[in-house]
């Protein structure tokens, strides 16, 4: 099972930094993400979400890329080419109406609390080694704003937030 982890943070960029490095915790085998997202909350008031996968364009390059194969089987000049972009279309669409991971609908609610010119990363992991992943984590700052962690390791998790790097 899945823990989801929502850090508020003071400023709009410091989400997408603390994101960049669970991604490069990935890399070396410390933490499997399901997803992260970073959500801002700008000047004017409006909640932006930056999620690393564009369904619709993924979407719609695998259309496309079926659209034109099946295309080929009709042995017709333009059956590729209309293939192409049915499928391109098709799997466009499709992308465009997938929510995969955490629901958007619940990230906007939680950024909305937000002050203006802040931003909040959104984590849903699916397991990490807790103590390496939260010596990486220290110094970072930020308030956590939601977890389905247990409350022992949301203190350690916070604590390790709030530390200065060594």
């Amino acid at each position: 099972m899945a823990n989801l982890v929502v850090v508020g943070y003071d400023d709009q960029f410091k989400a997408e930094e603390v994101r960049l490095a669970l991604v490069k915790m990935q890399q070396d085998y410390l933490v499997d993400l399901e997803d992260a997202v970073v959500a801002v909350k700008t000047e004017k008031g409006k909640v932006k979400l930056h999620q690393p996968v564009s369904l619709t364009g993924t979407g719609a390059a695998y259309g496309g890329l079926w659209g034109t194969l099946i295309g080929c089987f009709f042995f017709n000049p333009f059956a590729p080419l209309i293939g192409a972009a049915v499928g391109a279309a098709t799997g466009g669409l499709s992308g465009a109406l997938s929510d995969i991971g955490i629901e958007d609908g619940f990230m906007k609610q939680i950024a909305g609390q937000l002050e203006p010119g802040r931003s909040a990363l959104f984590v849903l992991v699916r397991k990490a080694t807790p103590d390496k992943v939260l010596e990486e984590l220290k110094g970072y700052g930020g308030t956590i704003l939601q977890t389905s962690l247990t409350h022992e390791q949301e203190e350690k998790l916070q604590s390790a937030l709030d530390k200065a790097k060594s």
